[in-house]
């Protein structure tokens, strides 16, 4: 007697986990958590457990207070806002961009050179 073989697409199923969303907070959440971890009330591992975020993110979270002040920490995914961006860093992005827009008419263009033959 044979034992029968899952389907191809039960296996591929099982062997690609899907990808966890990542957790966002608010500018108000991560305050409040610096906040009590500053107060020293609770260790920052039991503080981490209990807010459901990794104690080292609450380091990281209280090193930008500090270094930029409340109004200009948590802003977003990151990056400052525009208006506080450097020039050079936005020249730099646009110029990573058109690179890149570059390349692909390079290639666009030899598939078409090659077409024509």
């Amino acid at each position: 007697m044979k034992a029968k073989l899952p389907s191809p697409s039960s296996r591929t199923q099982s062997v690609v986990p899907e990808q966890p969303k990542r957790a966002t907070f608010t500018k108000a959440f991560k305050l409040l958590a610096i906040e009590r971890m500053r107060q020293g009330e609770k260790s920052p591992t039991e503080l981490a457990l209990e807010l459901g975020v990794r104690r080292n993110q609450l380091y990281k979270w209280a090193k930008a207070l500090d270094e930029r002040g409340q109004d200009a920490s948590f802003n977003g995914a990151g990056r400052l806002p525009k208006e506080q961006e450097s020039e050079v860093v936005q020249l730099r992005r646009e110029l990573a961009r058109a690179k890149e827009e570059l390349a692909i008419l390079k290639k666009f263009d030899a598939y078409l050179t090659r077409l024509k033959r």
